[in-house]
C-alpha cells in the first residue's frame, strides 16, 4: 500500500477500509509534528496536537472535497488545533501539571499538610476529574491516551485536568488557612 496516493488512501477509508488511514498517518506524522513544534514551541504539546489533528481529520474525511489535497487540508486542521492550544495556554497560564502536583506532595511531606491531604482532596474530586488525575499523574498516561480510553476528545481531557488542578489548589489553600488559624 506504500505506493498508494493520498487520494487512494482517502477513497479506501471512505469505502470502508479505515486501516488505509494508518498509511496517511505514517506518511505525515513526522512532518505534521515538525509543523506543530514550530507553531507551539513545545514538543509534547505538538505531539498531542498532531494526534488531535489526525483524529479530527479521520472523522472529517467524508467532508473532504478534494482527496488529493489531503496534506494541505490536514495542515489547516492542525493549524486550528494549534490556535486552540495557544488560546487555552493564554487564557489559563498554568504551571506544568507534574510541577503542581509534585509541589503539593512536597508540601505535604514537609509538614505543610498531613500526609493524607492530597489523597483526600483527589478522592473528593468529581469522578471524571478524579479519573483523569489518576490516569495522568499517577498512571503516567498522555492526554491523548486518556482520551482514547474514555472515548472523548483530547480537549475534554485537558479541560477536566485544568478544573481538577484548580479544585486541588483551592482545597489545599483552604486546608492551609485552617491549619494556620489553628496554630
Amino acid at each position: 500500500m506504500s505506493d498508494e496516493t493520498d487520494e487512494d488512501c482517502v477513497r479506501m477509508c471512505r469505502d470502508g477500509r479505515p486501516e488505509a488511514f494508518r498509511h496517511l498517518v505514517g506518511r505525515y506524522e513526522a512532518p505534521l509534528r515538525a509543523f506543530l513544534v514550530a507553531r507551539l514551541d513545545d514538543r509534547d504539546e505538538a505531539s498531542e496536537a498532531a494526534q488531535e489533528a489526525f483524529v479530527r481529520a479521520y472523522f472529517a474525511l467524508p467532508r473532504l472535497k478534494r482527496p488529493e489535497s489531503f496534506w494541505s487540508w490536514l495542515l489547516g486542521i492542525a493549524d486550528r488545533v494549534a490556535m486552540e492550544s495557544r488560546r487555552r495556554r493564554r487564557r489559563a497560564p498554568r504551571q506544568s501539571e507534574m510541577t503542581v502536583l509534585d509541589g503539593v506532595e512536597a508540601r505535604a511531606e514537609s509538614g505543610g499538610h498531613s500526609d493524607g491531604t492530597l489523597a483526600r482532596v483527589v478522592a473528593g474530586l468529581p469522578e471524571p476529574q478524579r479519573e483523569v488525575i489518576l490516569l495522568r499523574f499517577y498512571g503516567g498516561r498522555s492526554c491523548a491516551e486518556i482520551a482514547r480510553r474514555q472515548g472523548v476528545p483530547v480537549g475534554t481531557i485537558t479541560s477536566r485536568l485544568s478544573r481538577a488542578y484548580v479544585t486541588i489548589r483551592e482545597a489545599l489553600r483552604r486546608e492551609e488557612r485552617v491549619t494556620e488559624a489553628g496554630r
